[in-house]
């Protein structure tokens, strides 16, 4: 099983216009759902004159994480559609909010439905699409004395590094992938003292 899936590696923007109203379509890359929250309440602030701040995302490997919001606009008519143009475009990890300022005609919801899929798939389509590993962030312990073994692990998994400290004890975060999980544990387990 593949822990390779497609994500966007960074903001994009697109656009709909139609009878006066605009719809403009704000693509992140996201990883949690309190990024999801604070990027809304950001746009709130930001667009606080627009009528609607509809938005969908997907999050994980798998997708499993998902939300879809129709902002006070017909149900179905926006969230669904938003989160349709994501699934379309195979991706995760992907928050799409999109603004709606209303020009003053209704737009039924056949077009509300082709006004937030089209603005939406713009901004996709002017989003970079980037490949991401599956994986997590772990924090082991080590004494000074099994730096060497520990760093062996590192180097012989390729794994990414943060939060390294060394003072009177070692830590150290690594990323492990979801594919070398297993090895990861077993290996790093007769050695440091792993914490989450």
């Amino acid at each position: 099983m593949s822990d390779i899936y497609k994500s966007i590696s960074s903001a994009s923007e697109g656009l709909f216009k139609d009878n006066g109203s605009r719809f403009i379509a704000l693509a992140y890359p996201v990883e949690s759902e309190d990024e999801v929250r604070e990027i809304v309440a950001g746009l709130r602030k930001e667009y606080h004159d627009a009528r609607h701040h509809c938005y969908a995302y997907r999050i994980g490997k798998d997708g499993s994480t998902w939300r879809a919001s129709d902002d006070g606009e017909p149900s179905g008519s926006a969230g669904r559609p938003i989160l349709g143009q994501i699934d379309s475009a195979g991706l995760s990890d992907c928050l799409v909010v999109v603004v709606r300022y209303f020009g003053g005609i209704k737009l039924g919801i056949p077009g509300l439905i082709r006004a937030y899929k089209t603005s939406t798939a713009d901004a996709l389509a002017n989003a970079q699409v980037t490949e991401k590993i599956a994986g997590a962030w772990h924090r082991i312990r080590f004494t000074y004395e099994q730096m060497p073994q520990v760093m062996k692990v590192v180097k012989d998994l390729d794994l990414p590094q943060r939060g390294r400290d060394f003072s009177t004890e070692c830590s150290l975060e690594l990323r492990v992938r979801d594919s070398l999980l297993e090895d990861f544990l077993e290996r790093i387990s007769t050695i440091s003292t792993f914490v989450d």
